[in-house]
């Protein structure tokens, strides 16, 4: 078979079926021209295989009919796009459904952290108990202030990030068992107590929050939306409604997944602010206006993307594409 002669002869269609693979949407017309296309090409390719496989124009007709392929085969979506609708649609939704568990688990956590701190900055013996004088003396004048600034900002706060998304990934993925996030919030809210107790019997609580509010605002918001996610996989498989509890397990699965994924760049932010804010020489009221600032900047976010999100019907959840298939329930 002449090569050259072949190519002559059906180049005009092999342009054309490039030209529509290309196109980034297809009339009905010209879908099915896609189809008759890569059918003829299909042939093409086989014939050509037969006589010179290893040529450049075998090579370059592959290329064609795969990029064809995708086009009726459920190309995915541009890359861009599913990025856009992730950050615009998807993140939002989940963080929104979740905002009220949210604050309840904030309220929590401050209720238990309050009780300790006024425990500690009350009770002598309860003072005692954590360690001498000496000991307590060190920890409130070099221990906390220096723990924020004895390695490097990059580093530290490479650290913290790390630390904080495995709490978080564990109240998300143990929150099925019903006991993990209690247990997570209480030991947190136990340490931040008896840290602001200590602080408070030593008459320095303006030097605890000058510490604690800039990065911990963010921080804590962080690890309070990651147990509101845990609680809310739980109470899926407690009460799934009129669902199985194996969908409702599975839908609410998927919906804290898109959650995980949020949690990784709000901790990241805020491990950034703890590496480079908090230690920092600026004065303490733009420490912590940079701190309220990323906090408000996330609840903006949550409150007004999320709630057109939600109202679109949005839920976090995968394209019923992504999520497979769902059995019927009554």
């Amino acid at each position: 078979m002449d090569i050259d002669a072949f190519s002559a002869v059906n180049g005009d269609k092999w342009s054309r079926l490039q030209v529509l693979a290309r196109k980034r949407r297809l009339s009905g017309r010209e879908a099915d021209e896609l189809l008759r296309l890569y059918q003829a090409t299909s042939a093409h390719l086989s014939l050509l295989r037969s006589v010179a496989p290893e040529s450049g124009l075998s090579a370059q007709l592959s290329a064609t009919l795969a990029q064809a392929r995708t086009r009726f085969t459920g190309a995915r979506s541009n890359f861009m796009d599913d990025l856009a609708r992730f950050f615009i649609i998807a993140l939002p939704a989940a963080f929104y459904r979740l905002r009220w568990l949210t604050v309840c688990c904030g309220l929590a956590f401050c209720l238990i952290a309050g009780a300790y701190s006024f425990w500690i900055a009350t009770s002598p013996d309860a003072l005692r108990a954590l360690g001498s004088d000496a000991t307590i003396k060190q920890y409130v004048e070099q221990d906390f202030i220096h723990y924020y600034s004895e390695n490097p900002a990059a580093s530290f706060a490479g650290e913290v990030w790390t630390n904080n998304a495995w709490i978080s990934a564990q109240a998300v993925a143990l929150g099925i068992t019903g006991f993990w996030v209690p247990m997570i919030l209480f030991s947190n809210a136990k340490g931040v107590g008896i840290a602001a107790g200590v602080f408070a019997a030593a008459g320095k609580t303006d030097v605890f929050f000058s510490y604690i509010l800039p990065h911990g605002l963010m921080e804590l918001t962080g690890v309070f939306i990651a147990c509101a996610a845990g609680l809310k996989i739980f109470w899926a498989m407690v009460a799934p409604g009129p669902r199985s509890r194996s969908q409702a397990v599975a839908a609410e699965g998927r919906s804290l997944i898109t959650v995980a994924l949020g949690l990784v760049l709000v901790l990241f932010v805020s491990g950034l602010v703890e590496g480079f804010v908090t230690p920092s020489s600026l004065p303490v009221w733009a420490k912590i206006g940079i701190g309220s600032t990323v906090l408000a900047a996330y609840w903006g976010y949550t409150l007004v993307l999320g709630r057109r999100a939600v109202r679109s019907g949005a839920t976090g959840d995968l394209a019923e594409s992504d999520a497979g298939y769902t059995g019927l329930a009554a």
